[in-house]
């Protein structure tokens, strides 16, 4: 029986940059490209050279990405969040969408100072500069696992935010993905205007309405 590989996040994937001279490189990861509901947001950090716990926000609990998201936010040395709206990603696509809310946040940090390069988890970017999309980035990158606890964190406080806003959803449980709970409540209210009308499931739902 094989054993599944552990990536620990490192710098090796900044380094292939590095070592052509392209200084500083940011980490680039998004949060919420499968939901039913609420925005996609992406994040985009610069971090000091140095060793950090920060992981791929996937395997950490709220409480800890909580308290790495403080952290990142002390430590980086730039950072910048974007989000691209439900109507965003239905007028434009999810990938599209994504790619906007990329360049939202590093927009925030080009306003600091530049950026010449990135690395990503698989989005492959239009940048002036190299872009290192490499599958599992969060994994990989410590700066792209703190892109990825940036996006989470701040995406998650939005869905809890919008459950106040539209009660009837339980967008504080699932944050938009399509958990029964979810699928139920659309079927018995419909959408409302934070639904993505183009993914199939809000669409079915409509049907109800």
């Amino acid at each position: 029986m094989k054993s599944k590989t552990l990536f620990i996040p490192d710098w090796s994937l900044e380094s292939l940059l590095f070592q052509q001279g392209y200084i500083p490189i940011a980490g680039v990861d998004e949060a919420g490209r499968g939901a039913l509901a609420g925005p996609v947001v992406a994040a985009a950090v610069i971090l000091p050279i140095g060793n950090f716990p920060f992981r791929d926000s996937k395997t950490l609990s709220a409480q800890q990405r909580e308290e790495m998201a403080r952290d990142i936010k002390e430590i980086a040395l730039a950072y910048g969040i974007g989000k691209a709206s439900a109507e965003e990603v239905d007028q434009f696509n999810v990938l599209k969408a994504t790619h906007l809310a990329a360049k939202r946040a590093l927009g925030q940090i080009t306003s600091q100072l530049e950026i010449n390069g990135l690395v990503t988890d698989y989005l492959k970017l239009e940048f002036s500069k190299p872009v290192v999309a490499v599958a599992k980035g969060d994994s990989k990158s410590l700066q792209i696992a703190a892109a990825s606890i940036l996006a989470k964190t701040t995406r998650d406080a939005l869905m809890v935010q919008y459950a106040e806003m539209y009660p009837h959803y339980g967008f504080e449980q699932h944050k938009g993905y399509g958990s029964p709970v979810h699928l139920a409540a659309l079927v018995q209210h419909g959408p409302c205007p934070l639904h993505r009308r183009s993914y199939k499931p809000v669409a079915q739902a409509r049907l109800f309405e």
